[in-house]
């Protein structure tokens, strides 16, 4: 129902419920001045006109690429929720409607328990494509129940877009990823994040200081008025367990199920400096499983028996392509960014160990397919780019000092140089961020403030190391967390493992969870593929990817 078309009592008294804090209150941290302040205010006035507008759902845009049953909106909210009555900007909004069918009785009607909103991450990521996943077997009794929302948020895709650089620059190759990079190439490198740090402000403006997880989180409870949702159900994955919690910190009264899927570590000394260089030292741990498992395929692939001859066999293409690009465009940068990928998810390390096998063996096609510029996503991976970093630079104080990021990093280098050096250079604008940055908010809730929620994390997942996992249950009381033993997907819900998908079904469905904490068996490793069979059309797949390497 559209609270835009209610009127006299009935109607005030649902807005009202839509935009007030349930009986219980919320509970109020001394001397928090986020708890009182005109961001507060701000985001209830945002609220209230949300809840009277609704989302008057229609046709999307042909730029969204999505079919005709899905069903596209928008969403307005301030651009600084201090300034409630000031610029607005419009965010875009996609749903598929609960289909009520129970997938295994189809005389069996399923009640429908509201909307399901998701955000896959980033920062910089869309979900628009969220409602589709209604298709997949995983996700047919969530999909018979719930409304499935997705949106872009601020700064994303059609959503008052962001941008830093000309998308041109982005997409040429090759370039150089040096594991130990020499002076000469840390100067043009810091010279480069100070370019782009400017940059964010010129194509910008001064506008960029207002894209904060803070805010993203505001956004996400105009959302749910606008929805006409009382109480929010809400999926994070990755980034978007931060601003979830962020949000239960904020309304805790707000919601209604929360699922954090692969999660941050919210600690405040953790955002963001600390937590990137957690994640490479995890990702070094996540190279060498891949490693292992292409050698325990070595019949198939040659690259070597062990881990370290298929380190040699890496660095040799490395070498090899420093020397001389496959194709004039994939270089020493570009393989990194492709087995980076397969540092995320597993379902890559057959297609990237196919094509490092081919290339070693005179057939550079599977990789130039695999790993060379797609000029076509320059434009959505340029903003995903510069989402990412106005973002994450707002949201924490940063070393300024480039001595701190080189001593860190050279030390870390040394035992975990896969993604160090690669991983600086992406976040060090922030080193040199021309705008006013916040101070993280605690993340915490009071004993009863908050309805029970679920934590879903994979024991090996570098992006998110587990670590971050534990301590979001510490900090949300009540949670309950459950771990996929041995494995290390970066993102577990609704995927591969049968097990964390009972848990999943069984708190969206019925509120039911395991008391504290549950684990199940890994997933099955992917199967090799043989080195004839043809190698991932990343064309096809480019919006995955880029998705996916936010």
């Amino acid at each position: 129902m559209r609270a835009a078309v209610l009127y006299g009592t009935a109607g005030s008294l649902l807005l009202s419920a839509l935009v007030s804090v349930p009986a219980g209150g919320e509970p109020r941290w001394p001397g928090d001045p986020l708890r009182s302040g005109a961001d507060t205010r701000g985001t209830a006035v945002a609220a209230e006109r949300a809840a009277a507008a609704g989302v008057r759902f229609g046709a999307c845009s042909k730029a969204e690429d999505l079919p005709d049953h899905v069903r596209c909106g928008t969403v307005t909210v301030p651009l600084d929720y201090a300034h409630p009555d000031g610029k607005q900007i419009k965010l875009t909004v996609s749903r598929v409607k609960a289909t009520g069918k129970d997938a295994k009785n189809s005389k069996r009607k399923v009640p429908r328990q509201g909307a399901l909103v998701y955000n896959p991450g980033g920062p910089g990521a869309s979900s628009m494509y969220f409602p589709l996943i209604g298709f997949l077997p995983e996700w047919k009794r969530v999909s018979a129940a719930y409304d499935l929302v997705g949106y872009a948020p601020r700064g994303v895709g059609r959503s008052a877009p962001l941008s830093c650089q000309d998308p041109k620059q982005l997409g040429k190759g090759p370039t150089q990823s040096p594991t130990f990079p020499s002076e000469s190439y840390k100067k043009e490198r810091i010279a480069e994040a100070k370019a782009y740090a400017r940059g964010c402000v010129e194509r910008s403006g001064q506008a960029v200081q207002h894209y904060t997880s803070l805010n993203n989180a505001r956004d996400l409870d105009v959302l749910r008025a606008a929805l006409g949702e009382r109480r929010l159900t809400f999926m994070g994955a990755s980034y978007g367990t931060y601003f979830g919690a962020l949000y239960a910190t904020l309304f805790p009264s707000h919601v209604r199920r929360m699922v954090f899927d692969s999660a941050v570590n919210p600690d405040p000394d953790q955002i963001w400096y600390q937590n990137n260089l957690d994640q490479s030292a995890a990702f070094e741990i996540r190279w060498a499983d891949f490693r292992a498992w292409i050698a325990r395929h070595d019949d198939v692939y040659g690259l070597g028996a062990t881990p370290e001859e298929v380190l040699h066999s890496y660095e040799k293409a490395l070498a090899q392509l420093a020397a001389s690009p496959a194709g004039g465009k994939v270089g020493p940068g570009q393989l990194q960014g492709a087995f980076l990928q397969a540092g995320y998810y597993d379902d890559y390390w057959p297609y990237r160990a196919q094509a490092l096998s081919a290339y070693l063996k005179g057939d550079p096609k599977p990789l130039i397919e695999q790993a060379g510029p797609y000029p076509e996503a320059a434009a959505e991976q340029e903003n995903g780019n510069a989402v990412y970093t106005a973002v994450e630079c707002n949201d924490a104080p940063w070393p300024t000092d480039w001595r701190t990021w080189d001593r860190d990093n050279t030390r870390l280098a040394r035992k975990a140089p896969f993604e160090t050096w690669d991983n600086v250079w992406m976040n060090l604008p922030c080193a040199y961020w021309p705008v006013p940055r916040q101070q993280p908010l605690d993340v915490r809730t009071l004993p009863g403030a908050l309805p029970p929620t679920l934590i879903l994390a994979a024991e090996r997942d570098a992006a998110t190391p587990y670590e971050g996992a534990v301590a979001l249950q510490r900090r949300l009381s009540g949670s309950v967390l459950v771990t996929e033993n041995g494995a290390g997907t970066h993102g577990i819900g609704g995927g591969p493992n049968k097990c964390v998908n009972g848990y999943l079904d069984a708190y969206l469905l019925e509120g039911r969870l395991p008391v504290r904490r549950a684990a199940c068996a890994p997933h099955a490793e992917p199967k090799p593929v043989a080195p004839d069979s043809r190698s991932k059309d990343v064309k096809k797949n480019v919006k995955k990817d880029v998705e996916k390497a936010s």
